[in-house]
Parts: structure tokens; C-alpha cells; sequence
């Protein structure tokens, strides 16, 4: 069974990735994120057809300690945050923990 990419994010963000054919989103405008953010991150993370979520990582700090922690440990689906100070190390650890082994190790 194919999985498909979710996007949590204020209606600027999942605009894109709605275009590019994404179904699957949670437009939260971003005076509302401190209360809804949570819930629509907790309802990706149990869909069972989700396997990326993807979320701005300014995003992230809206988070309650709980799903914070949730999202920091999940594997499947995995939870990807774009934009921020991320950086490649950000990404790096994303696919580690994604896949279980670092494609950019050097030898």
C-alpha cells in the first residue's frame, strides 16, 4: 500500500503543495495555530495513509511539549520541517531516522 504526503501548515504554506497535488492537509490560520496545531499534527500522526508529514519549521514551536516529543520520534510517518534554520544537518537527521542509516556518512 502506497502512502501519501500530508501538509500541516497557515493556508500560505500548504498552498504550493496543494497545487502540486497534495490531498491530504490542515490549513491552520496563524492566529489560530497555538490551539489547533496540535490536534491536526496528533490526527496525521495516526493516519494510517500518511507516511511524510511536512510542516514549516516556525511551525514547530507551536507545539505542546507532548506532540513535540511525538513528532521528534516518529518514524512512520516521518515529519519533515522546511524553511527555519534547519539546515542540511536538520535534513540529515530526518532521513536517518526515516530510513535507519545516514546516507551522508562519510566513510
Amino acid at each position: 500500500m502506497s502512502q501519501e504526503i500530508a501538509v500541516i501548515g497557515s493556508p500560505d504554506f500548504t498552498t504550493g503543495f496543494r497545487l502540486a497535488g497534495v490531498r491530504k492537509f490542515a490549513e491552520i490560520p496563524d492566529d489560530e495555530k497555538d490551539v489547533e496545531l496540535d490536534d491536526a499534527v496528533e490526527e496525521m500522526l495516526t493516519d494510517d495513509d500518511v507516511g511524510i508529514v511536512v510542516m514549516h519549521d516556525d511551525d514547530l514551536d507551536h507545539l505542546s511539549r507532548g506532540v513535540r516529543q511525538d513528532v521528534e520520534t516518529s518514524v512512520e510517518p516521518v515529519l519533515v520541517a522546511l524553511g527555519g534554520g534547519t539546515g542540511s544537518s536538520g535534513l540529515r537527521e530526518q532521513i536517518k531516522r526515516a530510513i535507519g542509516i545516514d546516507l551522508m556518512e562519510e566513510d
